[in-house]
């Protein structure tokens, strides 16, 4: 009897050994598969050595990631922790205040002056809650790159599903505009693409701060009264904007548009218009005989009756030289009758020249700032196009489009002459064969002339009209009519 129990002690016991050794050979197959599952590659122990394999690691360098910037992760984590010392620096300054006043008022014996619940909320909501809650949401918002699920088969399957810049801007909003943005249902684009990307212009980068106040806002809410932000952001060159989801202001006292015919040549109401950041609050403090309009760029510009009498024979003064440089209308148009009909305007004003155009019959499209006044607003409210662009900014237009380009008063003598180079060559890009540039008193220095004329002549247009006049004996005033030659 002991032996039979003995010989079935001794089967369960072999037994368990070989259940514990059956489950050690399944952990090490499980294990050896789930290694080569995550180093992806062929065999678990050559496979470590190659260096084509061991990049599919997803997992940051000596240099991070290939494609992601652990430099603006690190500035991302460091300007939280920026913020959160300001804070701490402020609330002990706050602390060794109010220790301050207290014993200042026992030692003359003086009742302390306690903060009010509405002072005391205020303090907590902007200097502690705020800048809190901005740091809190930093720190959620930054994304560490993970491989992209929806990666093609190639050389982008490893590719980390996060934007290299997504953790370079504060303002969820920026950082939601530049992230690619993927097709339904995997469909290509019209264009063949199977996602989008916004872009932004290359110095938004090197303005970041503003750019992250620009795109701070509630979405679906009123967006913040800061055209001027944008328009410096622009003129910085973070060009173009990211768009917002936020609604445009608008004026309050907002009135009827006028019929196209009396709105070429009014003023318009100053209840159309958001007189919000200018020195001037009505039309009528940028007269002409305000001795502070407020602007520079554009004396009269808002004087109705001084801009009937440009481009027209009006102006012309035989006894003046000056008057030698002034072209009118009616005298380029009659150089190719008929031909021109669109054109763009690269002028600093409030659609005069489009608006004289218009009258015969030539459709112009006039770029137009807010320098100081509201240029845009009151070309449109003329019933004319406003182009809301900067030198910076490459032409909306394609090859070939436009019959006319016409300049005044936007390039002078201070131009960088490889600025003017570039713009000029986008010029030649809109113009179509036989299109004509029509520059308008260009005025520089005397001893640049030379430089400047070469930068209209090399393109070698045809000459239509070219006067050099005095301006003053130190500078001179440049007019031109020429022909863009056939390019073929």
């Amino acid at each position: 009897m002991e032996a039979f129990f003995c010989l079935a002690r001794c089967r369960f016991t072999r037994l368990m050994v070989a259940m514990q050794l059956v489950m050690c050979v399944l952990v090490i197959c499980i294990s050896t598969a789930s290694l080569h599952r995550f180093y992806a590659t062929d065999s678990l122990l050559p496979g470590l050595d190659d260096s084509a394999n061991c990049a599919k690691l997803h997992t940051a360098g000596a240099d991070g990631y290939a494609s992601f910037d652990m430099r603006a992760l690190s500035d991302r984590v460091d300007d939280v922790l920026v913020q959160l010392a300001e804070l701490q620096d402020k609330l002990e300054a706050t602390s060794l205040k109010i220790g301050k006043k207290t014993k200042k008022g026992k030692a003359h014996k003086q009742q302390q002056e306690n903060m009010t619940l509405t002072e005391f909320r205020r303090f907590l909501e902007e200097e502690v809650i705020h800048p809190l809650y901005g740091a809190h949401i930093s720190l959620r918002l930054i994304r560490i790159p993970r491989p992209d699920p929806d990666g093609d088969d190639g050389a982008d399957a490893g590719a980390p599903a996060v934007d290299p810049l997504v953790n370079f801007f504060m303002a969820e909003e920026t950082r939601k505009y530049v992230t690619a943005k993927g097709n339904r249902e995997g469909r290509p684009s019209v264009y063949g693409t199977n996602r989008t990307y916004g872009s932004i212009g290359h110095a938004c980068v090197l303005m970041r701060r503003e750019l992250d106040e620009y795109m701070s806002y509630d979405v679906g809410a009123y967006c913040p009264d800061d055209w001027d932000l944008g328009q410096r952001l622009m003129l910085g060159g973070c060009d173009p904007l990211p768009r917002r989801r936020c609604l445009t202001r608008a004026s309050k006292l907002f009135n009827r548009t006028l019929p196209i015919n009396e709105s070429l040549w009014t003023l318009p109401d100053d209840g159309s218009v958001r007189w919000s950041r200018y020195h001037c609050r009505a039309y009528k403090c940028l007269s002409a005989r305000n001795p502070r309009p407020g602007y520079t760029r554009c004396v009269g510009c808002f004087d109705m009756d001084r801009e009937k009498q440009r481009w027209v024979n009006a102006t012309r003064n035989a006894s003046s030289s000056a008057s030698l440089v002034d072209f009118t209308i009616d005298e380029v148009l009659a150089v190719k009758p008929g031909e021109v009909r669109i054109g763009v305007d690269v002028s600093v004003g409030t659609g005069t020249f489009a608006a004289r155009m218009r009258e015969r019959g030539v459709t112009i499209v006039s770029t137009a700032l807010n320098l100081g006044a509201p240029f845009a607003e009151t070309v449109a409210l003329r019933g004319l196009v406003p182009l809301y662009a900067t030198m910076s900014q490459r032409l909306p237009f394609f090859d070939n489009t436009m019959d006319l380009v016409h300049t005044a008063g936007f390039f002078e003598g201070w131009v960088d002459l490889q600025l003017l180079d570039f713009v000029l060559f986008d010029w030649d890009r809109v113009l179509r064969p036989g299109g004509m540039l029509w520059v308008d008193r260009f005025a520089c220095a005397r001893r640049d002339l030379d430089d400047y004329m070469y930068m209209f002549l090399q393109f070698r247009y045809k000459k239509h009209r070219w006067v050099v006049s005095f301006k003053s004996k130190e500078e001179v005033y440049l007019s031109a009519l020429l022909e863009k030659p056939p390019r073929s």
